[in-house]
């Protein structure tokens, strides 16, 4: 489990380990409000992508992840995303 540092990067990663295996795929979000960060986290057991924040305009970006998973999930592994 490595956190990837890239935003782009940990998006793009994650949606091809949503259309390799969307049967066992998971996306997890945790948030520590004492710490106050945001920990985003997809696997499918045997691929564990990560992605930490303490940044507030995170916040819409994972707004957008959220949809795209969303409509991965609604239309398929194949259906198109605004990153495809």
């Amino acid at each position: 489990m490595v956190y990837i540092a890239s935003w782009e990067e940990f998006v793009e990663r994650s949606i091809q380990l949503f259309r390799a295996d969307p049967q066992s795929s998971r996306y997890v979000m945790k948030y520590r409000h004492c710490d106050g960060k945001l920990v985003l986290k997809v696997t499918d057991n045997r691929e564990c992508l990560k992605f930490k924040t303490d940044q507030a305009q995170d916040v819409k970006k994972m707004e957008k992840l959220n949809n795209i998973f969303f409509t991965l999930m609604a239309r398929g592994p194949d259906g198109k995303t605004q990153f495809s």
